[in-house]
């Protein structure tokens, strides 16, 4: 594993969101959903897609917050212009398992 120092890490934007709307995305290749999350009044609302069907429904991911990765460039996926990376962790079985704060914090705060 490769190292990195403090200041390479600051570099990354990971930030806290709230998920705001979930849609199903029936172009993508893989089973995902189209996301929209707020990460707070100096950044705003973010779209991105993210392939997290096979362990969270619609209605369980609205209203959870996420942590994302903003300073990405931009990427199309089909027809969603994904704005931030949705951060999580694979299992054995390919299912991703998100990374989410374990208590409430206001949207937008950075991880570091």
């Amino acid at each position: 594993m490769s190292t990195i120092d403090w200041h390479q890490f600051e570099q990354v934007e990971l930030r806290v969101g709230t998920i705001v709307e979930v849609a199903d995305f029936p172009e993508a290749r893989k089973p995902a959903y189209r996301i929209r999350v707020d990460f707070g009044p100096e950044i705003g609302v973010r779209q991105t897609s993210a392939q997290v069907t096979a362990l969270y429904s619609k209605e369980a991911l609205l209203g959870r917050q996420i942590l994302g990765v903003l300073n990405f460039p931009p990427k199309q996926i089909g027809p969603v212009r994904s704005e931030f990376l949705l951060t999580g962790f694979y299992r054995a079985d390919g299912a991703v398992v998100l990374a989410v704060p374990d208590q409430p914090v206001p949207n937008g705060v950075k991880l570091g």
